[in-house]
Parts: C-alpha cells; sequence; structure tokens
C-alpha cells in the first residue's frame, strides 16, 4: 500500500471521526479503509485510534502521527500547486517589495512578463531601499540583496548579484588604469552610500581571499544610477552592480577595472512571513525568479 495514500485515509478517519464517512468521501468502500488503517497500525506496531460504538479517537500516538501527516499532506498539496501553476492562472493579489534601483531595472521587467502569463493576477509593487516588516506593511514576498540575518522569516535563494569595478575611457586615460586593488586608493572613487562602510571597499581576489581598499572621492550617493553617470562622465572609478553597469560596458563607455583579480557579489533571496503554509501564489512567483537569476541573468 502507499504511504502518502494511507495518510490520506488515517487523516480522513480521523477528521470524520468514522470509516464510513471517511469511505464514502474517498470513494471506497468501509472494509478498504478499515484494512487500511489496520495495515498502517501493523506496519508501525502501534496503535492509532481507539475504536468504540461511537466512532473513532485518536491514541496518544495517532495525535502526534496525525500531526505529521497532515504536515507532509500539505507539503505535497504545495507542491502540486506549484506544478499546476506553471499551467493555469492565479488569482488574487500578490504584494512585492524590492529595492528602488534593483526593482526598476530588474524586478519590472520581470513582473510585465509574469503579469503577462497571469491575467488575472493583481499585483502591488512598493519600492523601498530600507528593509520593512513584511507582516506590518502585508508584503507576501520581498527580494533582498546580501546575506540574510537570522529571522523567522521564510526564504529562498535566487541567485548571485556580481558587482564590478568600472570608469570611463577618458577618465583611465588621463589617470591611468589601476593594475591592482590597492592602488584603487589613489583614484577617485564614486561612492554609493547605502552600503555600511562604504569609504572601505571591501573585495575579494581571485582566490576568494578579502581584499579591503580605503577610498575617497568628491561624489557621494545613495542613487546608483547617479554614480552611473559620474563614472560615465569620467568623475572617478565606480563600484556598483553589473546588471546597472552593463549596458555601459558593452556600449564601450565604461571599461572594467581589475577582471579576474577581484570579486564582489551579493546572495539575492526571495523572503517572505512565516516559511509554513506559504501560499501557492507566493511559491509560483518565487519559481519563476528563481528560473530568470539562473546563470548570467543580468546580460539580459
Amino acid at each position: 500500500m502507499d504511504r502518502l495514500q494511507a495518510m490520506e485515509v488515517f487523516a480522513r478517519v480521523v477528521e470524520t471521526g468514522s470509516f464510513s464517512r471517511a469511505a464514502r468521501d474517498l470513494g471506497t468502500t468501509q472494509p478498504t479503509v478499515t484494512k487500511q488503517v489496520a495495515a498502517t497500525e501493523a506496519r508501525l506496531q502501534v496503535r492509532l485510534l481507539n475504536r468504540n460504538t461511537r466512532g473513532v479517537s485518536l491514541t496518544e500516538a495517532g495525535a502526534l502521527y496525525y500531526d505529521k501527516c497532515k504536515a507532509i499532506l500539505r507539503d505535497v498539496a504545495e507542491a502540486d500547486s506549484v506544478a499546476r501553476g506553471r499551467q493555469t492562472q492565479l488569482h488574487g493579489l500578490l504584494r512585492v517589495g524590492t529595492s528602488v534601483a534593483f526593482g526598476r531595472r530588474v524586478i519590472v521587467p520581470q513582473m510585465l512578463e509574469y503579469m503577462r502569463r497571469h491575467p488575472q493576477l493583481q499585483i502591488d509593487l512598493s519600492f523601498e531601499d530600507r528593509y520593512v516588516d513584511l507582516v506590518a506593511q502585508g508584503i507576501d514576498v520581498a527580494i533582498r540583496m546580501g546575506q540574510l540575518a537570522d529571522s523567522s522569516l521564510g526564504a529562498r535563494f535566487l541567485g548571485m548579484n556580481p558587482w564590478v569595478l568600472a570608469a570611463s575611457p577618458g577618465y583611465l586615460k588621463k589617470h591611468g588604469t589601476p593594475r591592482e586593488a590597492t592602488e584603487l586608493s589613489a583614484h577617485a572613487a564614486l561612492i554609493y552610500s547605502s552600503v555600511v562602510g562604504d569609504d572601505l571597499w571591501r573585495l575579494r581576489g581571485p582566490h576568494g581571499a578579502p581584499v579591503s581598499v580605503p577610498v575617497s572621492g568628491r561624489l557621494r550617493s545613495n542613487n546608483l544610477s547617479a554614480l552611473l553617470a559620474a563614472a560615465r562622465a569620467g568623475l572617478g572609478v565606480a563600484l556598483m552592480p553589473r546588471y546597472v553597469a552593463q549596458q555601459s560596458l558593452a556600449k564601450g563607455q565604461l571599461v572594467e577595472l581589475l577582471p579576474g583579480q577581484v570579486r564582489v557579489e551579493q546572495e539575492i533571496h526571495a523572503v517572505f512571513p512565516s516559511p509554513q503554509l506559504v501560499p501557492a501564489k507566493v511559491t509560483a512567483f518565487i519559481a519563476f525568479l528563481q528560473e530568470h537569476f539562473a546563470g548570467e541573468w543580468w546580460e539580459a
């Protein structure tokens, strides 16, 4: 007998309080249900149900087993729901939170594609560079960068967000091209002020060894578009996410510095209010994003 089917039969007997009612709900016969529950008890070598003329009741072991069965059956139902969600339309309202630059440049195009796939799904998309309380703000899923702090939130890994050191050809012609990370201290840095300890660029060498470089410069901003514009204008060296610089690099407006020598990247996670009983609309959206962030997604 299939164990998952046996769990479903046992759970239905508990919930209806009757072998006959469980059999009717499951479209089978009472002897079949009775036999399946008895086979489960024999396999486990423990009595799960007390039988009497008034019906059935759980034993102590049965109560514990029922709780575990329900959790397993919920997970299976959720997995089926996600799979069906690839082929069927989702309904309702999905509230999504993201940072400003990443949201505008990366999440919005993906969100538009997701809405085309699911025309009956409503989206409420909010942009905040600070971390918000998901429960208090009613956010179903938020996209966050970097390592996650321990919390009661649910989380799914989406991919990696690489950063790049870049400057304009004009700046490099005038000030020279750095050949190693320590030389960055002598250059005009365009500093992203939303990063903690922004005047110390924390890089990694080709083998993963940490390299910390103190930097300074005339421009400091919490807006990545401003730093991109300044870098293209030849005002200094910028450390920014590759998705921000990718088009400018491809057009030759910026030049990547120290390729293969330094590495900076962040983890991308989807977080949601609770790891338990995650709504299908959330799991389906996360699965969609995981597909997008596989591979070198920033080139798209």
